[in-house]
This record gives C-alpha cells, structure tokens and sequence, in this order.
C-alpha cells in the first residue's frame, strides 16, 4: 500500500505567467484591423446618409450626428489599437498562453495534454496579407478555448505543427 502525501505548495515559488514575454501580433493584423473597421464605418456612414436623406426630422441634427458619428469612430479605432497592442501569445514546454484586453488584462493558459485539437484558418483577406488564425479546442467544448489571430501564415503552421506534435505524444 502506497503512503498518501499532500505537501502545502509554496506559491510563491511558482514560475509566473506574468514573467513570460509575450510575442505580438504581426503587424499586418493591424491593416486586416482597419479594413475591417474601414467595412463597417462605411456601412454606418451609409445608414447615416440614408436616415438624414429619407427622414426631414433628422435634418435638423444632422451636424449633431455626424459629429457624434465621427467621435464615435474615433473612439472605436483608439480602442482598437489599444486591443491590438495588449494582444500576444506564447508557448512553453508544457503549456501556450494568449494575452488579450483592452481596460483589464486576460490571459488564458492552456496545459498542452488539455489540447484535444487545433485549427487554422485564413480569411480572404488574411490570405491576402499572409496571415491565418490558430484555433486551439480543449475537452467539452464545442468552441475553441483560444482563438490566435494575426499569425504570419508560415509560423501558424509551424505553431499547428508543434501542438499537433503534443497531442499525439499523449496518446
């Protein structure tokens, strides 16, 4: 019969996630970042110059709404940057991180022997600018638990490999 042990742990000799230098998203992330955002003002400035042709009330606060649409832009596309900024993944020998947020700071640690499967993925547009999307998925889920974006596409597949490398190692 094996003796049962249950140590108290030092948590202060723990090794820190915080510690552990991030690598950021590349750069082309930011570009696929504003062609999205440049989508989707242009659909809002379309809807905008459709309710100040097609409603004479509206006329009256046009100035009103196109200032505040504008400022609302503005604050959209800093925010924006500041979530692109903050963005940032690493891996280690036993498990991968990704940082993200904006105001508070996320980061998410998935051990390596969780990972039950991965995905990458390439928009039109990422395709375009060389880019995919790692997705890692772990037991019970039917949604990713990690969705890596902003990958330079050669380093995605390299990063697919490493953990599709971990997951057969577990079997």
């Amino acid at each position: 019969m094996e003796n049962f042990t249950n140590e108290t742990i030092d948590t202060t000799q723990l090794p820190r996630f915080e510690e552990v230098p991030f690598t950021p998203l590349h750069p082309n992330y930011w570009k696929l970042t504003l062609i999205h955002l440049f989508v989707l003002f242009l659909i809002l400035a379309t809807a905008l110059g459709f309710g100040l042709v097609f409603n004479d009330e509206l006329i009256l606060y046009q100035w009103n709404l196109i200032v505040a649409a504008a400022v609302l832009m503005l604050l959209v596309l800093i925010f924006s940057r500041i979530a692109f900024r903050k963005k940032g993944f690493a891996f280690r020998n036993h498990d991968v991180l990704f940082r993200s947020g904006i105001i508070a700071t996320n980061t998410i640690v998935i051990p390596y022997n969780r990972v039950q499967h991965v995905a990458l993925h390439e928009g039109f547009i990422s395709r375009y600018l060389g880019l995919a999307k790692i997705e890692i998925f772990t037991a019970g889920g039917s949604s990713s638990d990690i969705e890596i974006p902003g990958i330079e596409k050669i380093q995605a597949k390299n990063i697919k490999q490493l953990l599709m490398g971990k997951i057969q190692k577990q079997l």
